[in-house]
C-alpha cells in the first residue's frame, strides 16, 4: 500500500487489530488518523502505534484516500453526520455488520464502497473476512481493500452483498460456536475425572490439529472424518449419539438463525 492518509472512523478492536497489523508491516504511523470520542481509545492507540488521533471530524479527513468505517452499527449515522463533507472522494471501507452498502452511500456521497465481514482471530493475525465490492470500486481499489487486512488473516470475496449475511453466520459469529463447543468437552472432561485445564488442553490442541490436518489435506472433511470413524468403536459411538440427537440438524438450523438476524440488524441499521 501507498503512504497515502488513512482514516478510521471508531478505534476499537477491530480497528486497532487493523492498525497494529499495518503498522507491524511497515505503514508509517502518521499515515494513520484515528476519529474517536473515547479518549482512552484515543490514548491507547497513540501510545501503542503512534497514530495520529482527534475526537472529532474535521477537515483533516479531506486528507483521506481511504476511510474506515469502524463503528458501532448502531452509531453509524451519528458518526456520519460531521465526516460526510470530507470523506466523499475516498474509498469506503466497512467493519460494521448490519450496516449496507446503500446506507454507506447515502451517509457519504461515495459509491465506491467496500464492506467486510471480518472475525475476532484477526486480533491475532488468524482471521477470516469476507468482502463485497459495489461496481464503482476499481480493481486497484479491491486491491487496496485485500491489503488492508491482510495483516489480519485471510479474504473471501463474495458476490452479493446478500451474502455477507451468510459470512456473518459462518465465519463472523465462528468462533463463538468453537468456543462453545470447548466449553462442552471441558464439562465432559471434569465429568470424566479429568480437570478443567487438562480438558482445555486436550480440546484447544485438538481442534487447532484436527484444523491443521483438513487444512493440509486435498479430501474433504466427510472422509477425514470417515477415517477416525472404525465402526463400533469410541469415535463411532460418540457420532452415532451426536447423529441420533439431532446435532448436526440443530448446527445448521443456528447458522441459518445467525444468517437470518444478520438480515435483520440490515433492515434495522441499514
Amino acid at each position: 500500500m501507498t503512504q497515502d492518509v488513512l482514516a478510521f472512523i471508531g478505534g476499537g478492536n477491530m480497528a486497532a487489530a487493523i492498525i497494529g497489523g499495518l503498522v507491524a508491516a511497515g505503514r508509517r504511523s502518521d499515515s494513520i488518523l484515528v476519529i474517536d470520542p473515547g479518549d482512552a481509545q484515543r490514548a491507547r492507540l497513540a501510545a501503542e502505534h503512534g497514530v495520529r488521533t482527534q475526537a472529532a471530524a474535521d477537515a483533516a479527513l479531506a486528507q483521506a484516500k481511504v476511510v474506515v468505517w469502524a463503528v458501532k452499527p448502531q452509531l453509524f449515522n451519528e458518526a456520519a453526520a460531521p465526516c460526510a463533507a470530507h470523506v466523499h472522494g475516498a474509498l469506503q471501507f466497512s467493519v460494521m455488520a448490519g450496516i449496507r452498502s446503500d446506507a454507506i452511500v447515502r451517509a457519504t456521497g461515495s459509491q465506491r464502497v467496500v464492506r467486510s465481514m471480518p472475525n475476532t482471530p484477526a486480533l491475532i493475525g488468524q482471521g477470516i473476512a469476507g468482502l463485497y465490492a459495489r461496481d464503482a470500486v476499481s480493481a486497484d481499489e479491491r486491491r487496496t481493500a485485500e491489503a488492508l487486512l491482510a495483516p489480519t488473516g485471510r479474504t473471501l470475496w463474495v458476490a452479493r452483498e446478500e451474502d455477507l449475511d451468510a459470512v456473518t453466520a459462518l465465519s463472523g459469529s465462528g468462533p463463538a460456536y468453537v468456543f462453545y463447543f470447548v466449553e462442552a468437552m471441558m464439562q465432559a472432561a471434569q465429568e470424566m475425572g479429568l480437570s478443567a485445564e487438562q480438558g482445555k488442553q486436550l480440546a484447544l490442541t485438538t481442534f487447532a490439529g484436527a484444523t491443521a490436518l483438513a487444512q493440509a489435506s486435498n479430501e474433504p472433511p466427510e472422509v477425514l472424518r470417515e477415517r477416525v470413524t472404525s465402526k463400533g468403536g469410541t469415535t463411532y459411538a460418540a457420532l452415532n449419539s451426536l447423529e441420533n440427537s439431532g446435532v448436526k440438524a440443530a448446527f445448521v438450523k443456528a447458522l441459518k438463525a445467525a444468517q437470518q438476524r444478520a438480515k435483520e440488524l440490515g433492515d434495522q441499521f441499514g
